[in-house]
């Protein structure tokens, strides 16, 4: 497949666990070239949509044809079906259970979706609990060694998609999204880009934002240490999404936001 296979790693495992060590293992007994990247294994349990999101905030910066493994897996041993996804970039394995929703929504991509039922493939004696390992792993690993897609099974187009929200445009002048994601410092970041907001400027470039949430009123900044006080704050992260910080604080405590809750912007004359 590749000089340097790279295989990634995301899921719910955290680290008490061998489950995470057994993947890597399975991989590298089939491919033993294989590199093998933790992006995370601190993803809520069973909470797919963070999955989703965090996968699709982190797969571009990936070399091309990097193989993308996702474990968040509640539906493990049932019907739900094991799929390889296919992309112009990249390749991504793991549960069909909406996990992948970002990559199938992406414009920027080609789309091939694979049910995985070719068993000789997989771990034998494969277990109705652990998919990661006897399903997953494997089929990553036989990947990186040259196996062509069409081997693994056949194409389907009725695959799991989740919606996520995207911001909306109530006024001319105002942009309303809500937080998706609460990050490990407690910043809420939410589905409000940079173009979200380059839109609002559109109106009157010299402007000024004001930010909304649970009827506090914060500003934009540029980096975190542009203030010193424990206030709400906001920027632009480097993923391009409206971000809620406090500098050194946990934003998401102190100020009790949390996932869902609706984020305002409003372009105001200077």
């Amino acid at each position: 497949m590749q000089n340097n296979p790279l295989i990634t790693l995301t899921s719910d495992f955290g680290y008490k666990d061998p489950s995470v060590g057994m993947m890597k293992g399975v991989i590298l007994s089939i491919n033993p070239l294989a590199k093998v990247i933790d992006i995370t294994h601190g993803i809520t349990p069973h909470n797919i949509k963070e999955a989703a999101l965090t996968i699709g905030m982190s797969h571009s910066f990936f070399p091309p044809k990097t193989v993308h493994v996702v474990v968040v897996d509640p539906g493990v041993g049932s019907s739900r079906r094991p799929i390889l996804v296919i992309t112009d970039h990249a390749y991504f394995i793991g549960p069909d259970n909406g996990v992948f929703s970002l990559i199938y929504n992406s414009k920027n991509e080609t789309l091939k979706v694979i049910h995985l039922t070719s068993e000789h493939y997989f771990m034998p004696g494969k277990g109705p609990t652990f998919h990661g390992r006897d399903i997953f792993s494997p089929a990553a690993a036989w990947l990186t060694k040259g196996i062509e897609s069409a081997n693994f099974g056949e194409a389907i187009t009725d695959y799991v998609t989740l919606k996520f929200p995207s911001a909306s445009r109530p006024e001319e002048k105002a942009v309303e999204g809500e937080v998706i994601y609460i990050d490990r410092f407690g910043n809420a970041i939410t589905n409000i880009t940079a173009l979200d907001l380059n839109m609002l400027y559109g109106v009157n470039p010299e402007g000024k934002l004001k930010i909304i949430i649970k009827e506090r009123h914060t500003e934009l900044r540029s980096h975190y240490s542009q203030v010193q006080d424990k206030g709400l704050y906001a920027l632009i992260n480097s993923t391009e999404y409206l971000e809620l910080f406090t500098y050194k604080g946990n934003a998401s405590s102190v100020f009790d936001i949390k996932v869902g809750d609706i984020v305002r912007v409003i372009l105001s004359a200077q």
